[in-house]
């Protein structure tokens, strides 16, 4: 793991925000970063070459939707991810766990593995701890994560533990037939937002020494308010010298209050879902292109904003591109949005050096109003 290393360059005193550099063999990933996903090999309609000019440095990439199709030997045998999807830059691979929850109703759970039906073509798809870890070698990111086991917010007490036990067993597993040297493998808190189980989640795991930890479980339905509580009780228990990774999180709100709380490593489908459906973020909040008041609007979308599509185009012209159907629109406002989002963490990151990160968010969400 030589290639791996976290370097905690500052800590706000007056937050607990943290400022680092994660050295992966692909490159320097400056933290906080926020790293748009490529489910399938791809941040849909974008080229790599747009995601760099928005100011991503790693991607993610979906082991479960990958080992369906094309099949992780095919991605192995065209060079692995790197090399198949053109990007230079480092890659995290989650590992299958979220489909857990996302495809409740497609999969078979038990102590030994979980049993997909392939949303595709009907297929089953056993996906063991082992074969999760084979999967995300073949497919050759720097990031792997265990297996792990993501329940529904609103389960009982009892299946959260279960889930916690479940997850912890699975990620020795994970570890133990980790073959490859040039991957971090990260363990995945769970817990939902009881503090007892998320202690003992991170109990069961600090033993095994990742090289980086997660927390995941959130931003599947809950009180955002809960989410962010959920926080400061758990990412005291995670190691200080090594990345903290909220997965699956969220609304640019979600990111500034969840850097204030101590984590390192975000990624969303949220900007590029969004772009796609017609809405952008802005500097002064979320903008509906689609409603009619932007027939005859001449205004660029977002003229103090990061993002060259928010200063060129004007909000009537991308509105005509979405009711014409035109696949530009969902291009255009994606690559925006990524944009938004890089610029954020960017932004973030200065603030925490400068001992401000509190004052930032402040003036974000006066900025955003009540719908950031």
């Amino acid at each position: 793991m030589a290639s791996f290393r976290f370097e905690l360059q500052h800590t706000d005193p007056n937050t607990g925000a943290r400022a680092g550099q994660w050295h992966t063999p692909h490159g320097i990933v400056d933290t906080p970063a926020f790293m748009p996903v490529g489910t399938l090999g791809t941040v849909k309609g974008l080229l790599p070459e747009q995601l760099k000019a928005a100011g991503a440095q790693m991607v993610l990439a979906n082991t479960y939707h990958l080992a369906l199709r094309p099949g992780a030997d095919v991605v192995e045998e065209l060079g692995g991810l790197h090399q198949f999807m053109n990007w230079s830059g480092p890659i995290l691979t989650d590992s299958g766990g979220f489909q857990v929850f996302s495809l409740a109703k497609l999969s078979k759970l038990t102590d030994d593995q979980v049993v997909f039906r392939s949303h595709i073509d009907g297929s089953l798809l056993e996906l063991s701890p082992e074969k999760a870890i084979r999967i995300q070698e073949q497919l050759g990111a720097d990031c792997i994560m265990c297996l792990d086991e993501c329940p529904p917010h609103d389960v009982g007490q009892d299946r959260l533990r279960a889930a916690v036990q479940r997850t912890t067993a699975w990620a020795a597993r994970c570890r133990d037939a980790q073959k490859r040297g040039d991957q971090a493998l990260f363990g995945i808190v769970q817990g939902g937002i009881d503090p007892h189980l998320r202690e003992e989640s991170a109990e069961g795991l600090l033993p095994l020494d990742f090289p980086g930890y997660a927390v995941g479980g959130l931003s599947v339905g809950e009180d955002p308010n809960d989410m962010y509580k959920t926080l400061d009780f758990t990412t005291p228990f995670l190691p200080v010298e090594k990345p903290r990774y909220l997965m699956g999180v969220g609304k640019p709100v979600d990111l500034l209050e969840s850097i204030i709380r101590g984590i390192d490593l975000f990624d969303c489908v949220m900007p590029t879902r969004n772009g796609r459906n017609a809405m952008a973020f802005t500097s002064n909040g979320p903008v509906k292109i689609r409603n009619a008041k932007y027939q005859r609007d001449v205004t660029p979308l977002d003229p103090e904003g990061p993002s060259e599509v928010g200063r060129i185009y004007s909000k009537g012209y991308l509105r005509h591109l979405f009711v014409a159907k035109e696949m530009l629109g969902a291009i255009l406002l994606s690559w925006h949005n990524i944009a938004f989002y890089e610029n954020l963490v960017r932004e973030m990151r200065q603030a925490i050096f400068e001992n401000r990160s509190a004052e930032f968010r402040a003036d974000q969400l006066a900025r955003w109003g009540s719908d950031p």
